[in-house]
């Protein structure tokens, strides 16, 4: 299997890295990689007539490889009959027949699928009754050791760096045993469980101890949000505040992760630092603005001796001295910035992100959920409506199980008690009402949203997003309401992306025809939505491509909901005065049902209009710190490149 090139690969690695990490462009092809070691395992032991023992995680990391795994025995002939298997976890209490159940998990995504012995399946047992919890621990221990130890463990990471559940403050011998769960693996169960009181507080978890006694370990990571305990895991001391920094010291462990979760990683964030580089202009950007903030200067500031103590010699020699790479940067970034992001009509656009012409131009902004466009990017929709632009605002998904039930309670009451003021359907009003709230009330807890209350809830959200174009002066026929239909399942758990949903996209852009498209290239929000949203766009332009239109069409990704890019990545810096901060800011406060506490949060407890203002802020002290004018905020984009373009 071929490793990506994208990142630097060698023995300088080594340096920073603790344990063994192979980094592939896309979790598929590392599910391939790590699906051929398991099978040649399984059928070496069937060869030698020997059980093959597979330790198992669940979660979404390790769903391909089952998947991967499924597809190899209907299409390759590989069989499980000698294969047996100990998962590592379950919560607990958990009824086997509910989704969020790990036993309901691994059938669902592997043992339904291939040839494996039911009695050779072993599951942590949620069901159990309290008093019969740590008797089933020492069993299971024992069942392991009957089974001549563990041979491929599998695993996944936890962002407080759990394997298994094995939080925080977990020993490196421990055995199998009932824990409590972290505040943050919590957090991240929302998404599965649709609501923070509905995720259990306790799981069954096998030990680190069974885990490093594992013959071989793989560990999985894909995304962004793996980054950082990625690098915690992979470069940092052993500690058991990360239990899974342990895997250090395992003889026989490798990492299998993409290039989202090796972002962190000192070869892919400071590559200079492990070997030489092929520099280009964003790598160069990258590097110099890494050394100004750490020698604390403007860049037209940094000296020769700066470059040379840091270990970025190699860039003054390229140049032929320092103030020649400062010069670069400094143009580089000043053209980032324009007031202008749909472009300045009659100017020279040489060194301006945006086309002067055709002035005006038709705008198409996607947002995944019904306010993602005013909290990303509020000030620079505001401006493009200011400067003439014929702007749409699409947004993709009705963002309906977002709304909290209490909220929707309220809604209701205002409604019924305006409908007093009306004449004729007061009655009907009320029993609608009635029914709705009855509906609310006796809805067990883990079942979907049923349709007639999520039409409710997307009401609510299409007439708060009306609200918010209406404030930025976005007029009601430009604004398109797509309810992709991957979305509307009523619960966390979407529907896989299909035809349908690319079908709507194509039919907007072809209606629309734009100039310019904003979508959120934002993929670390908690639910995911925002990925398949953007894979909706990418599969639609996949479709237009071969269109003239879409030749003349620059693509804006923008940021800013759960993170904001980063200086290297940015290619339009758009400032915000005061006024206009204040505007955005306005506009996201007419999405009343996510404020004073959204349904889901994420990890920042604050509002989303103080988290972007924040980070909007950040973005332009950034910029000033390096040496640029001096504002009050910036909204920040990343020009995406079609590959077919």
């Amino acid at each position: 299997m071929t490793l990506t090139s994208k990142i630097v690969t060698g023995e300088g690695c080594d340096r920073f890295e603790k344990i063994p990490v192979q980094i592939y462009a896309t979790p598929l092809l590392a599910v391939k990689a790590i699906a051929a070691e398991i099978a040649a395992t399984i059928r070496e032991k069937e060869r030698t007539r020997q059980a093959c023992v597979l330790g198992l995680a669940t979660g979404m990391s390790p769903v391909l490889l089952y998947k991967e795994l499924a597809r190899m025995h209907v299409e390759e002939g590989l069989s499980f009959k000698n294969v047996i298997t100990f998962n590592l976890d379950e919560y607990y209490p958990m009824p086997r027949e509910l989704e969020q159940s790990y036993y309901n998990f691994m059938h669902r995504h592997l043992f339904d699928h291939v040839d494996i012995d039911p009695a050779n399946v072993h599951i942590p047992d949620g069901t159990l009754k309290i008093e019969a919890v740590d008797t089933f621990c020492r069993n299971y221990e024992a069942s392991i050791e009957a089974a001549g130890g563990i041979d491929i463990q599998v695993l996944g990471i936890g962002r407080t760096g759990h394997i298994g559940f094995n939080e925080p403050g977990s020993l490196q011998t421990s055995k199998t045993r009932i824990v409590y769960l972290d505040d943050l693996t919590r957090k991240d169960a929302i998404k599965d469980f649709g609501g923070r009181d509905k995720v259990p507080t306790r799981a069954i978890t096998m030990g680190v101890g069974t885990i490093m006694k594992a013959r071989r370990v793989l560990l999985v990571a894909w995304g962004e949000k793996k980054a950082s305990i990625i690098k915690t895991t992979v470069e940092e001391r052993v500690t058991s505040r990360v239990p899974a920094t342990f895997l250090q010291e395992h003889p026989n462990v490798q990492f299998f992760i993409d290039e989202k979760a090796a972002s962190e990683l000192t070869r892919a964030n400071f590559p200079w630092l492990v070997s030489d580089v092929q520099w280009d202009d964003k790598l160069i950007r990258k590097a110099v603005v890494w050394l100004c903030q750490k020698v604390q200067k403007p860049i037209l500031k940094v000296e020769n001796k700066d470059y040379e103590e840091h270990g970025m010699n190699a860039l003054v020699k390229r140049f032929g001295s320092a103030n020649k790479v400062n010069i670069q940067v400094f143009n580089d970034l000043q053209h980032t910035i324009t007031g202008w992001p749909g472009g300045k009509p009659g100017a020279d656009d040489s060194t301006r992100p945006e086309r002067a012409a055709p002035y005006p131009k038709r705008v198409l902004v996607f947002s995944p959920h019904p306010d993602d466009d005013v909290i990303s990017m509020g000030g620079t929709l505001a401006r493009l409506v200011e400067q003439g632009h014929e702007v749409h605002v699409a947004y993709q998904t009705s963002g309906n199980i977002a709304v909290a039930d209490d909220y929707t309670y309220q809604m209701m009451d205002i409604a019924v008690n305006f409908s007093h003021y009306m004449e004729g359907n007061t009655p009907r009003m009320e029993e609608n009402v009635t029914r709705l709230k009855e509906i609310i009330d006796n809805r067990p807890t883990g079942d979907n949203e049923p349709g007639e209350l999520l039409e409710y809830k997307g009401a609510i959200r299409r007439a708060e997003a009306l609200a918010a174009c209406r404030y930025v002066g976005v007029p009601r026929e430009r604004v398109h309401f797509l309810n992709l239909p991957f979305y509307e399942t009523g619960s966390e758990k979407k529907n896989p992306l299909g035809p349908a949903d690319t079908r709507i996209i194509v039919n907007l852009l072809e209606e629309i025809r734009p100039h310019q498209v904003y979508a959120a290239g934002d993929l670390a929000d908690p639910h995911g939505t925002h990925g398949t949203c953007l894979e909706a766009i990418l599969l639609a332009y996949d479709e237009v491509h071969d269109k003239e239109w879409f030749k003349e069409c620059y693509t804006w990704w923008y940021r800013g909901a759960w993170q904001e890019w980063n200086i290297e990545n940015v290619d339009m810096a758009v400032p915000i005065s005061p006024s206009e901060l204040a505007i955005k800011r306005q506009a996201i406060y007419r999405h009343c049902s996510q404020n004073n506490g959204p349904v889901f949060p994420g990890d920042d407890p604050r509002e989303f209009w103080q988290r972007a203002e924040e980070r909007n802020r950040h973005t332009a002290y950034l910029y000033d710190k390096l040496g640029m004018a001096e504002y009050e905020a910036m909204e920040v984009f990343a020009r995406y490149y079609h590959e077919k373009e």
